[in-house]
């Protein structure tokens, strides 16, 4: 059995072994300096248990094993510019490729294991005394999540999701990964593999909302610089993601030796659609500007002036097509949801006072004609009238689930009927097993049901005042969660197990986002 430790990022597993047992306790203490390290704390509860140990580094995914030195207190390894060094007080060898030990554990002993990593070319990590470590480790995530105070029928899973969140964070730069992982599958044995161990700035909005609610001021304002610093001086050559630390490269290669998850291949390192044209991003980058500074965050004369920009590139680009808020690699279309971005972006710096005063009255006046313009033709376009509810894109007959965000956007009043049936065909169309998918499926073995879909949803059963439904959605994404209270990018409904990059931010912010929505009162997207 397993289980965080309360209020934090410290891993207990147990072990029964007939009438002994056994605990191995696992975390990463916080990075002081350059190096970083890896603590398993072995712990006896009763009688005598028999341990081994095994460890095969390898580097270059999978291809190359280090040169290992045994020492009194453990190994060091290294290969190129990598050094990882273990010490422990376990007699241990060198067999083959590998380091292992046998080593009996007994009750009340505590036996420490420490992996740390650092630069061959300097010094070699220094050691760290182990229970230290964990008492500092402990006292660090609790005196974090303290601060959360918001009211909630739900704390346990928003305060697991916000220590989950606060550890996609990259201290240095402020900028929060989409996952720590590349290439679990959407799809059971497909080639859905991505990578997402980047920052995207379509999850700008959602980020801030998320922590803004839940009061984390410091974290907001971090990951509202890191965008400002990603971007620079030059929106119009805006990337929809960007390593954590801000570099823009990211080319995607296949790594042909591994397997992949569930045999699942490619296994995919770098992602191409990181050139890709979202035009829905625009919108996500202002609109996170315009809740920040309603929370306090104040706008910034950068801030000003990149939101100028980012509207003058809106006014000259908003009728391009594009992949869309999903990424797809096939034919550029005109989404309806990027496209209410477009709008959201103009709409947003409208809203500020210090924006419109940069910007003067001659170009104020005209994106305010920009701004009708936009909104008149997606309701023009984007609306089947045969159907009686938004489409996916111009032209087409297709729900998409990201529909859902328009009313959250506040594009259109919850009470407008053609945002009533465009909710209520998601419902009918896109629904199993009381999650969400983003797309009708289109074979036998379709992608999961999307979490934080499912979560959109109950947003926008809140906001009909249909709370009852709404905590029942809610409920169910809580009921998908692994045993650590844990969520990836979606749920196979069929095969009932969690699918997709593992954990999944945008998951864990809907998630918050939701249960505190539900509880009380919130900073809403769109206010004034």
């Amino acid at each position: 059995t397993r289980r965080y430790q309360e209020d934090t990022l410290v891993l207990e597993t147990d072990f029964e072994a007939g009438s002994s047992a056994v605990r191995i306790i696992d975390f990463m203490p916080m990075r002081e300096g350059e190096h970083s390290y890896l603590v398993r704390l072995v712990v006896g509860l009763r009688g005598e248990v028999p341990m081994r140990m095994d460890i095969a580094p390898r580097f270059s995914y999978g291809t190359l094993s280090p040169w290992m030195r045994l020492r009194e207190d453990g190994f060091a390894g290294n290969v190129g510019p990598d050094l990882i060094v273990l010490r422990t007080p376990v007699t241990i060898s060198h067999e083959e490729r590998h380091v292992r030990a046998r080593f009996t554990v007994k009750e009340g002993e505590r036996i420490p294991f420490v992996l740390s990593y650092g630069s061959s070319w300097k010094p070699e990590p220094p050691p760290i005394d182990p229970e230290q470590a964990l008492r500092n480790t402990q006292r660090y995530w609790r005196d974090w999540v303290e601060r959360f105070d918001k009211p909630t029928d739900w704390p346990e899973a928003v305060k697991r999701s916000l220590i989950t969140l606060k550890a996609l964070i990259y201290r240095p730069s402020g900028g929060l990964i989409a996952a720590p992982t590349t290439s679990l599958p959407e799809k059971p044995g497909g080639q859905l593999n991505w990578d997402y161990r980047y920052s995207w700035i379509r999850d700008a909005t959602f980020t801030l909302d998320a922590l803004l609610n839940a009061g984390f001021h410091e974290e907001a304002r971090a990951w509202r610089d890191w965008m400002l610093c990603a971007i620079a001086g030059q929106p119009d050559e805006m990337r929809i993601m960007y390593k954590v630390d801000g570099a823009r490269h990211i080319p995607e290669w296949d790594v042909p030796w591994l397997d992949g998850y569930g045999w699942a291949r490619p296994v995919r390192v770098g992602n191409a659609a990181s050139t890709q044209h979202q035009a829905d991003i625009y919108g996500e980058l202002i609109d996170a500007m315009h809740l920040a500074a309603r929370a306090g965050v104040e706008r910034t004369e950068r801030c000003i002036e990149v939101e100028t920009k980012i509207v003058e590139h809106i006014e000259k680009t908003w009728r391009e097509p594009g992949a869309g808020l999903w990424e797809s690699r096939g034919e550029p279309r005109h989404y309806v949801y990027s496209r209410a971005m477009a709008w959201v972006g103009v709409d947003r710096f409208l809203k500020s006072k210090e924006c419109r005063e940069h910007a003067g009255p001659e170009r104020v006046k005209r994106w305010e004609k920009l701004r009708g313009q936009i909104h008149s033709e997606v309701c023009n376009e984007g609306y089947h009238s045969g159907l009686g509810r938004f489409v996916e894109y111009y032209g087409g007959q297709t729900i998409d689930a990201c529909l859902l965000l328009l009313p959250l956007v506040n594009f259109l009043p919850i009470d407008d009927p053609r945002i009533a049936a465009t909710i209520k065909a998601v419902e009918e169309e896109l629904m199993e097993g009381g999650l969400v998918r983003r797309k009708k499926p289109k074979s036998e073995n379709p992608q999961g049901a999307f979490i934080v879909c499912t979560l959109w949803l109950a947003d926008c059963q809140s906001m009909q005042g249909r709370d009852a439904e709404a905590r029942k959605t809610l409920e169910r994404v809580l009921e998908i969660r692994n045993d650590l209270g844990l969520l990836s990018e979606e749920y196979n409904v069929r095969g009932r197990h969690l699918s997709g990059n593992f954990p999944q931010a945008l998951s864990h912010l809907g998630l918050v986002t939701t249960s505190l929505g539900l509880c009380g009162p919130v900073l809403q997207r769109g206010g004034g």
